[in-house]
């Protein structure tokens, strides 16, 4: 059973939450939550609030993409200029080696939404993820188990673990607002949402005519319980709200679902094995034309893993958008940060786009190959 509203779930969730006992979930829509030293630092700076979220709303309004850029095969010609890469310097520990994998997609649409509650912004549909966590916590959800570890952890960030994915980050926010304002163009693209959690960033590339959309999430059952069924819900959502009983029309309606979901693959792991298991396959691998990632520069550690990602899945024409706050406490990570790193290595150049002033500043910014020839 899927339900379906908007951003009114918090006295359902009270009920739910209370059964939980000592370890129960708490609603952070306006809260802060602490963090470790060690980890993506005080989140007291991350939460979006209320107020936050709804003007954000008003730029997703008139969101609308337009024009094509055909895919271009691409060289690995810049892997010379950035090998320095390899001999990393103080903050390039290779972090928790989580081996990646591909998720199939479920061939029953119904069921990866079953006891889902959606919500909604203006064109998109996602999961709420409190619900998401309440439920996972009272069936004991095998596997990872990060739902019981961050709860008895007090962190949504546990490093080699856990890395936050169970939760939508104000910069994701931030970079959906910048697609509609700078009408951004994904017709024709092959995008990667990488660190995508929710998905929102890949699922707007979709609904903007991208060819090919790939999701990436550390843990998998992000991608199992957050990300594929955000994507179910915002591919078949034109389907179910135009209902017909004509078999005929169905069946036609059925087969267009099943050619755009044909659109997306779902990956889990550590970004170094997430590269080799896109570049060891037989078939040869055609790079993107646009990596977007939001809030991924929070530990310093996983700079050099981040880099080479970019370097070797990124079309020679490509670029990246990347969403990030100046500063993280704690770990120490941040924009200023990574732009040194990335400028010693001397093979992107890093462009803000965007400052917002709100508490500590957040950056949009545009990454490209220096010599793409």
């Amino acid at each position: 059973m899927t339900f379906q509203f908007n951003f009114t779930i918090e006295d359902h969730l009270e009920d739910e939450l209370t059964s939980l006992g000592d370890g129960a979930l708490a609603l952070d829509s306006s809260k802060e939550s602490s963090v470790s030293e060690r980890q993506k630092g005080t989140h007291r700076d991350k939460k979006r609030s209320t107020e936050q979220f709804d003007l954000l709303q008003d730029h997703l309004w008139e969101h609308k993409s337009a024009g094509n850029a055909g895919p271009s095969q691409d060289t690995d010609r810049s892997l010379n200029a950035a090998n320095s890469s390899s001999s990393l310097e103080p903050h390039e520990k290779q972090p928790c080696l989580r081996v990646a994998k591909e998720h199939a997609m479920p061939k029953d649409l119904k069921k990866v939404l079953e006891n889902k509650v959606i919500e909604t912004l203006p064109g998109l549909q996602h999961m709420n993820i409190s619900v998401v966590k309440t439920i996972l916590l009272k069936e004991n959800f095998p596997g990872e188990n990060i739902i019981s570890k961050s709860f008895s952890s007090h962190s949504d960030l546990i490093t080699g673990v856990y890395e936050g994915g169970l939760k939508i980050w104000e910069c994701t926010f931030d970079l959906l607002a910048y697609f509609t304002k700078a009408k951004v163009k994904f017709a024709g693209k092959k995008v990667l949402d990488l660190g995508c959690g929710s998905g929102l960033l890949g699922i707007m590339a979709f609904k903007g005519g991208a060819k090919e959309i790939h999701f990436q999430d550390y843990n998998s059952v992000v991608i199992d319980e957050v990300t594929l069924p955000n994507v179910v819900a915002n591919s078949t959502s034109e389907d179910e709200e135009n209902d017909v009983n004509e078999p005929d029309v169905k069946r036609c309606r059925k087969s267009k679902v099943a050619q755009e979901l044909c659109k997306f693959r779902f990956f889990s792991g550590e970004w170094s094995e997430f590269c080799k298991l896109l570049l060891s396959s037989e078939k040869l691998f055609e790079k993107y034309d646009l990596i977007l990632t939001s809030e991924t520069i929070y530990n310093p550690d996983y700079y050099g893993p981040l880099h080479q990602t970019f370097l070797r899945l990124l079309d020679k024409n490509g670029r990246v958008l990347l969403a990030s706050k100046a500063h993280y406490f704690g770990v120490g990570g941040g924009t200023h940060l990574f732009q040194k790193f990335v400028e010693e290595r001397n093979v992107f150049e890093m462009r803000t786009l965007e400052i917002i002033d709100e508490g500590l500043k957040r950056f949009l910014i545009e990454m490209n190959f220096k010599y793409p020839s």
